[in-house]
């Protein structure tokens, strides 16, 4: 499990060291391609401000699969002793020697101790540079990109560190990394959407519709054409009344401009779940994140609504639902940004606000949110939902390392994360593939795999549907109508030691028969997902009607509804929640207890993509969750 260290320096190819008494400068990032949307503008102007921040490494994180399979394995003595944030800040917290090296550096080139910062969890260095300064820091060129939609973004297109600091450097912001916008927007919260869809993470991962509905059904034998909650409950054997609800707790993610609307939710429940009607998430502010009503539409709801809808009415009215609300409505938010509020370890150690302005908050243009950036303020849910995604090809694999790794802190302290695995197949977001020089394509071939879905600290949850003129109790199939489930093979991530065994059996019997140019067929790397739930024909209240919807953005939510009930079961029992669950449900004590899914596959990239088969295959992971089975399992272990 020791592979996102020796991966990353693998993938960045980096250079053999040279003598450290010259300690030459060496290329540390560089991006092959700007993002979909995004087009180059103009030279930054050089007297301009950059918030510079170097994110430190960190102390044994070579080591941190170790550690979380100590506590996740079944068969482990330690499973189910997760640790504590204060055990996560000790074991991690990077030494004074990486501390020491990148302030001496920064002190020797003119920033001394008043501008160069540590922050509290000694997890980065924050410095306040011109253009110019950085650019000579970091023997680079800023430009200023903007995107369709009017937004801009400050970014370089690699930038370099002396070889006696690359060792103690994970990465820099802002620089080749296009997760977080930094400079002023034009025409930002002008109704049309100018620089509205770009202010969340992977701009093009929002669920799809089909529209308004004219007659609803609410029948079993309707489950082929509108999916209810009656139909989620009839498909996963999913009955179950809370009994350790105040224990307990199950966590959505959403991103702003994206909000739930609560005349939505009342229109759902009144129809599905009376005793929900006039209920309300428990709203978790991060960044200036707030449940907007400003602008409506499916564009600004869909996600939200579907979510919560039927988030709260699996876990019933008993167990209530978590909202973590990420991001204003001018600066938006990425991961990092909930990761700061959600990991204490990531930003502030046991609690409070590090009131020191980074990259995004606070805002340093105006107009935007200016409270202080949220660090460890936000307590972590036992079951986390994010319905997000970014193509792993549009960040570095330095930085969805240092990420990679967060979230398996997270599930070392008991915490279970799912995200999404896309909804374009093999293809990244909007449908787009890579080309040979690195580029996005819409006619381009080679796949691209979805982040953080090839994570292998997370799970990652593809889409299934009730096949036409089938019910709920015949097998379903790979969502085929309107998305493809994603999924595939990372290009930056080794594959788990928990997932080889099922990994290899699938690719021993079932090999891709494409030329190994278009996906990663070494045979040696992370294939997600790793599990499916039902992801076409979803019946939400949006905007006051009933509109039909699809996506992972489906699947991940209802995984996540099943789990928290399963950690119900456990907790009532006095036992702990199943936190980090891949190298459980790998393993062949679960071997069974998900529906496996043999029919249909998830084209992109002009090809078929790959097949559902028995056993998992990079369509629908080891299958749809049985849940009789996985809570009588789960009740099995310590």
């Amino acid at each position: 499990m020791r592979l996102l260290p020796s991966f990353v320096a693998l993938a960045l190819g980096l250079l053999v060291s040279a003598d450290p008494l010259l300690s030459p400068y060496r290329v540390h990032e560089r991006r092959g391609h700007i993002p979909v949307g995004w087009s180059y503008d103009r030279k930054h102007d050089s007297t301009a401000a950059i918030p510079l921040r170097f994110a430190l490494k960190q102390n044994n994180i070579d080591a941190i699969g170790d550690y979380l399979m100590a506590v996740s394995q079944p068969e482990s003595e330690g499973y189910g002793k997760h640790w504590s944030a204060g055990e996560v800040f000790r074991k991690f917290s990077p030494s004074t020697e990486s501390i020491g090296a990148v302030l001496a550096w920064l002190e020797e080139n003119g920033f001394d101790s008043s501008r160069a910062k540590l922050t509290r969890n000694r997890g980065w260095i924050e410095v306040q540079a011109t253009v110019e300064e950085a650019e000579r820091l970091l023997q680079t060129e800023y430009h200023v990109y903007g995107h369709e939609t009017g937004q801009e973004h400050v970014a370089c297109d690699s930038y370099h560190l002396p070889e006696h600091v690359q060792s103690h450097v994970d990465f820099v912001t802002p620089t080749v990394h296009f997760d977080a916008k930094i400079s002023k927007r034009s025409g930002s919260g002008s109704p049309d959407g100018t620089a509205r869809s770009v202010g969340q993470p992977g701009h093009g991962t929002s669920p799809k519709t089909t529209g308004e509905i004219q007659t609803l059904l609410n029948q079993l034998e309707s489950c082929d054409k509108q999916i209810t909650p009656i139909c989620l409950r009839a498909l996963y054997g999913l009955v179950y009344e809370p009994l350790a609800a105040s224990k307990n707790s199950y966590g959505i993610v959403e991103y702003t401009p994206q909000a739930y609307l609560q005349s939505d939710l009342d229109m759902f429940h009144s129809n599905f779940s009376q005793g929900l009607v006039g209920v309300a998430p428990e709203m978790v502010s991060i960044d200036g994140g707030y449940a907007q009503t400003q602008y409506t539409g499916f564009e600004y709801n869909g996600e939200s609504d579907l979510d919560l809808e039927y988030a709260m009415n699996l876990v019933t009215a008993a167990q209530p639902i978590t909202l973590y609300q990420a991001g204003d409505m001018v600066e938006g938010a990425s991961f990092n940004n909930f990761l700061d509020a959600i990991d204490g370890t990531y930003c502030t150690f046991e609690g409070g606000d590090d009131p020191t302005q980074d990259a995004i908050y606070p805002d340093p243009y105006g107009g935007g949110y200016e409270g202080p950036e949220d660090c460890g303020t936000a307590k972590p849910t036992n079951v986390i939902s994010t319905s997000y995604s970014y193509n792993e090809a549009d960040l570095t694999p330095f930085y969805t390392a240092r990420q990679c790794a967060e979230y398996a802190k997270l599930g070392l302290m008991g915490v279970t994360v799912l995200y999404s695995s896309g909804d374009y197949g093999v293809a990244g977001n909007g449908g787009y593939c890579l080309t040979p020089n690195g580029t996005y394509s819409l006619n381009g071939t080679i796949f691209n795999p979805s982040f953080p879905g090839t994570c292998p600290y997370i799970t990652s949850v593809g889409a299934t549907q009730v096949n036409p003129g089938s019910t709920v109790y015949d097998p379903e199939g790979a969502c085929e109508q309107v998305i493809y489930s994603g999924g595939g093979f990372s290009n930056y991530f080794a594959m788990p030691d928990y997932q080889k065994t099922a990994v290899e059996y699938y690719l021993t019997n079932y090999y891709p028969q494409y030329p190994p140019n278009i996906w990663n067929a070494s045979g040696t790397s992370r294939g997600f997902p790793d599990i499916a739930a039902n992801g076409a024909n979803y019946v939400v209240a949006i905007d006051g009607t009933f509109n039909l919807v699809y996506g992972t953005s489906c699947s991940s939510p209802v995984s996540g509804a099943i789990l928290t009930m399963v950690n119900d079961a456990r907790l009532a029992v006095g036992k702990s929640p199943i936190g980090f669950i891949n190298p459980t449900i790998y393993s062949s004590s679960f071997a069974g207890v998900f529906n496996d899914i043999t029919m249909g596959g998830n084209q992109g990239c002009g090809t078929a993509g790959y097949t559902a088969v028995p056993g998992w295959d990079p369509v629908t992971g080891l299958g749809t969750p049985n849940f009789p089975k996985l809570i009588a399992k789960w009740l099995l272990l310590p």
